[in-house]
């Protein structure tokens, strides 16, 4: 009769422990698969990018840093491998991008140029998806992140090397621009 009692504890106690751990690999398929989401839309949006770059070099008085760098960003993108690189290298690219829409709105015969104006608002339409996804992504991160953190869960999560996933967050300098003050003209 006891040995059988014992039975029955360690089969709940395994019972319980795949079911941890199915668990935790559910949410970090999700990240996975959320992440692939996102890139998906990034891939959209480098695919967007050469056609407004070739538009703004048309221009005589282009700033050449700024298209080297969204150029540059756009690469590191496209050969990062690991998820940490992906999500670094969309960061930076971000931040260069913003860069590089400033420069083109200081030439307002590129603003009224009509495929720029086209996609330029095809890239809004994207960024507005992306920060979906991003929203999206984001959320599955922490219900991940937070079941390898608790109790049992952290035991079994260390036992099978699972490991936190990287938040896509903003960098610091859009942190800084978010909580300014926005300047109103009328």
């Amino acid at each position: 009769m006891i040995g059988w009692i014992i039975i029955g504890i360690i089969v709940l106690v395994l019972g319980y422990i795949v079911y941890i751990y199915n668990s935790i690999v559910t949410l970090r398929n999700k990240a996975e698969s959320a992440w692939h989401d996102i890139e998906v839309q990034l891939k959209k949006r480098m695919n967007l990018i050469p056609n407004l770059v070739e538009i703004v070099r048309s221009y005589k008085d282009y700033e050449k840093d700024t298209l080297e760098k969204v150029i540059k960003a756009r690469n590191q993108m496209l050969n990062s491998s690991d998820l940490g690189e992906k999500v670094e290298a969309a960061k930076t690219f971000l931040s260069g991008l913003g860069s590089f829409f400033a420069v083109a709105e200081a030439y307002p015969e590129l603003k009224a140029n009509e495929e720029y104006t086209s996609l330029k608002n095809a890239l809004v339409n994207l960024e507005e998806d992306i920060s979906n996804a991003r929203m999206y992504y984001n959320a599955v991160i922490k219900d991940y992140n937070t079941a390898i953190e608790i109790f049992p869960n952290n035991i079994i999560a260390a036992k099978f090397r699972f490991t936190q996933l990287p938040y896509f967050e903003i960098s610091e300098s859009e942190k800084d621009e978010a909580y300014k003050t926005p300047k109103v003209e009328l």
